[in-house]
């Protein structure tokens, strides 16, 4: 732990604090509470998350066995786990909303240059998925899921080079992945790579609109008409073929026309 605390130190000395007082200036974050401030409560889910903590208990008890070394890792002092957890349950989230995107839009430049492996293009390419965590709806109420259970989903738009999330959403586990594509603001030139969860004409016309590029999964029951095929393709490169195509159903082609005027 010696050793240890040197190096938490040194990490917490790359976290801008000016920058996160602003987000808690924001909203008010430090009010009414004089011990146990915002930034306080960022180290200690900081320190969690780096050294694998499974709880906030976890969190408590590590951090109590080794109060005397508190002061040199950066804490005020040592809390318990129901004072954390009601700083998580009672303070604006979006305090560490701002600051998270503020964190992210300072470490994406750095990977500008990164290769992506396999891949060899110069656009920014971005992966769009979704997951669904269980939860009990006798403690979180307001996330339904599927089913009569309980849960929430975690939306995430994964910048490839370095791995990076550039947009993350939590919502309740009956929100539709495509209505994510709403929210979305499409760089031009960049690559979104999406299964067919997210397949929404009028969501994927606007990314063509804005001069970015969509590779989606097609549904099992698209109907459609071969326009075109090229078939002087590498299927070593694991192309499997290259057509254009045209969907079928006066709806749809209704649909389509309606978004082009």
């Amino acid at each position: 732990m010696n050793s240890g605390k040197y190096v938490f130190a040194q990490l917490l000395q790359f976290i801008n604090k000016y920058e996160f007082e602003k987000c808690v200036k924001r909203y008010n974050g430090d009010y009414r509470f004089r011990n146990f401030n915002c930034w306080n409560q960022f180290i200690q889910l900081f320190f969690g998350q780096l050294t694998s903590r499974n709880s906030l208990r976890d969190i408590a008890t590590c951090l109590k066995a080794h109060r005397s070394k508190l002061y040199h890792l950066g804490f005020s002092g040592y809390v318990n786990q129901s004072s954390l957890s009601r700083a998580n349950e009672r303070r604006d989230w979006r305090i560490f909303g701002d600051f998270g995107q503020y964190l992210i839009d300072q470490v994406r430049p750095l990977y500008n240059s990164s290769p992506i492996p396999n891949v060899n293009l110069d656009n920014e390419v971005f992966a769009l998925d979704s997951t669904t965590i269980s939860l009990s709806l006798m403690l979180f109420n307001w996330a339904p899921g599927k089913y009569s259970k309980g849960a929430i989903k975690i939306h995430t738009l994964l910048d490839l080079r370095g791995s990076i999330p550039s947009f993350i959403l939590v919502s309740d586990g009956k929100y539709h992945d495509s209505n994510i594509l709403d929210l979305l603001i499409p760089v031009p030139h960049a690559i979104y790579l999406m299964d067919k969860a997210y397949v929404d004409f009028q969501a994927l016309y606007r990314i063509n609109t804005c001069e970015a590029f969509f590779v989606t999964r097609a549904k099992s029951n698209i109907s459609y008409d071969i326009v075109e095929e090229n078939f002087n393709i590498d299927k070593t490169t694991g192309l499997r073929s290259d057509k254009i195509i045209v969907l079928n159903g006066i709806s749809l082609k209704n649909y389509i026309q309606n978004l082009l005027d």
